[in-house]
């Protein structure tokens, strides 16, 4: 693949409006400076009604002292299949997902194998599993599957670490902060200001294995997961040693991130520090909020990215490939790049389709900055974009693009997807106390692509957790992996989103399937989505 000019010109169009996406997060922020107010809240995309297109679930907060009301959490129908326009159409009432909640995150996932994506909201207070119907609604089967942490819970996500076809769940928890424990922090000014999570201890997340039938055990303790906790804040899974079988890489706020390796008998093993992914390479931990797994460098494995506090900056994980890991945020000139930045919502992704994964990074302060002091709301920041070089270096997008990156929210959640089905990867943005942000891709249309959606027999139905390999005719195999999490507090397009650069002819599609068969699928042309169903590909 072709390095990228800095002549090229990408731009994303702010949309939301337009299309009818209007809604706003409200923090309900009470002047009391409680720590939940500054860290909601996430976006989810899900086809929730399976007819081709990406719908958008939007996380609201609530009062937290009962002086109020909440409109409480809101599912947007996309009508571009069948109509052909972009547009949402509020169907919160009609579905039953609008429960008033403080809301944080979500997971998506078909944890029944039905064909139908399932949605878990993660809260300040009690989490809620919404069983997709497929008939438009949802039922709240929380507690008949036995998911309901009252913790405060932050991010979450679907994975089948047991390979026994059923999709499991992981959920982050935070800090044990409540509000009649709430405790006083000061900014270096003596003013009021929200706490960091020193102040509190952290809440082990919880691992929930799925036992069939709509129900879910907690095997928190028996898997190991309970051995190490943090203040957990953002989760990616995938299979980062090559063995064939899904481990987890939490980032943890001011506390060593976690890398827990699959034993493959039904526990972890934690390996961070051993591997080198518990602390930047200055040997300290910082303050991770999003992260996401990718191969940046396209050598066959996925790396690791975490975002972090303003003047920390991001840390990229290179992989070896056999999961042990090497800072190399200096190298890439990632680091300087966000330095200025508190990063939420992030994730590897092609944006011009040339084939190398670039970096979007939701910003947004926690603690208020002193350049807005005065201001409503003094925690606004630009998000970034950052431009793969050819897998050596990142490079500053925000001032080329000049549109819809100029905007200064106090961002938060970010969710990727084709949104308008047209090849390129668009983002949904949610903002801390602000309105929504829809960002169009309009830069990628003179490169090739490739979309791949699989559909599982004996793995998952959404066969969450494979890698999926485009073969090029060059020479070139570029590989992604089939996934929902990742981000901050956000749910993604579970399809695989190749970006082929001025290549368009393939020569076959590997698919290295949840817990390691392999299959391979010739005749595929560039510029389409395809769905591939296992069993239906010539065995490797």
């Amino acid at each position: 693949m072709r390095e990228k000019p800095q002549s090229e010109r990408i731009v994303f169009r702010e949309a939301a409006g337009e299309t009818g996406l209007q809604w706003a997060h409200r923090p309900f922020a009470t002047g009391r400076f409680h720590m939940p107010e500054i860290m909601g809240a996430g976006v989810a995309l899900l086809d929730y009604d399976s007819d081709g297109d990406l719908d958008v679930y939007l996380i609201q907060g609530m009062p937290l002292d009962g002086n109020s009301s909440s409109p409480g959490n809101r599912l947007f129908r996309n009508d571009l299949v069948p109509t052909g326009r972009l547009h949402f159409t509020d169907v919160t009432a009609t579905s039953g997902t609008g429960r008033v909640m403080y809301g944080m995150g979500a997971a998506t996932g078909d944890y029944d194998n039905d064909g139908h994506i399932d949605l878990y909201v993660t809260a300040f207070g009690q989490n809620v599993l919404y069983h997709n119907n497929g008939d438009g609604t949802f039922a709240d089967v929380t507690t008949v599957a036995g998911v309901q942490d009252e913790r405060w819970s932050t991010s979450a996500a679907f994975l089948d670490y047991d390979c026994d076809g059923l999709l499991d769940l992981i959920v982050l928890n935070y800090v044990d902060f409540t509000i009649g424990r709430g405790k006083q922090c000061f900014a270096a000014s003596g003013e009021l200001d929200y706490c960091t999570p020193k102040a509190y201890r952290p809440v082990p997340a919880r691992l929930y294995r799925n036992l069939g039938g709509g129900k879910f055990g907690d095997v928190t303790g028996s898997a190991g997961i309970a051995k190490a906790y943090g203040p957990g804040l953002g989760v990616t899974c995938g299979d980062l040693d090559g063995d064939g079988w899904i481990d987890l890489y939490v980032a943890n706020d001011t506390a060593a991130n976690l890398l827990w390796m699959n034993r493959r008998d039904g526990t972890f093993s934690e390996a961070g520090l051993m591997a080198g992914a518990a602390y930047s390479e200055d040997g300290l931990p910082k303050a991770g909020m999003g992260v996401s797994a990718g191969d940046f460098d396209n050598d066959g494995d996925d790396d690791l990215v975490v975002v972090n506090l303003t003047g920390e900056g991001a840390t990229l994980f290179r992989n070896d490939g056999r999961g042990g890991f090497l800072d190399a945020s200096l190298q890439t000139r990632l680091r300087p790049a966000t330095f200025p930045f508190t990063g939420f919502g992030v994730d590897f992704f092609d944006f011009d389709n040339d084939g190398w994964l670039d970096l979007f990074i939701a910003n947004g302060a926690v603690t208020r900055m002193e350049e807005l002091r005065g201001s409503e709301w003094p925690f606004l920041q630009k998000n970034s974009l950052l431009r793969n070089q050819g897998g050596k270096t990142f490079a500053d997008q925000n001032a080329a693009d000049g549109s819809a990156l100029a905007a200064e929210d106090a961002s938060r959640g970010a969710a990727f997807g084709d949104i308008d089905n047209d090849g390129d990867v668009d983002i949904v943005v949610s903002n801390n106390n602000g309105p929504v942000r829809l960002l169009l891709n309009g830069g990628a249309a003179r490169h090739h692509w490739l979309e791949v959606q699989l559909e599982g027999t004996r793995s998952n139905r959404m066969a969450l957790g494979a890698r999926v390999g485009v073969k090029l005719t060059s020479g070139v195999t570029l590989w992604r992996r089939a996934h929902t999490d990742s981000s901050y507090l956000s749910a993604s397009d579970p399809r695989a989103h190749f970006g082929l650069g001025g290549e368009s002819r393939i020569e076959s599609v590997i698919v290295v399937w949840p817990c390691g068969s392999r299959e391979e699928f010739r005749g595929l042309t560039a510029g389409r989505a395809v769905r591939l169903r296992e069993g239906s590909g010539s065995r490797r």
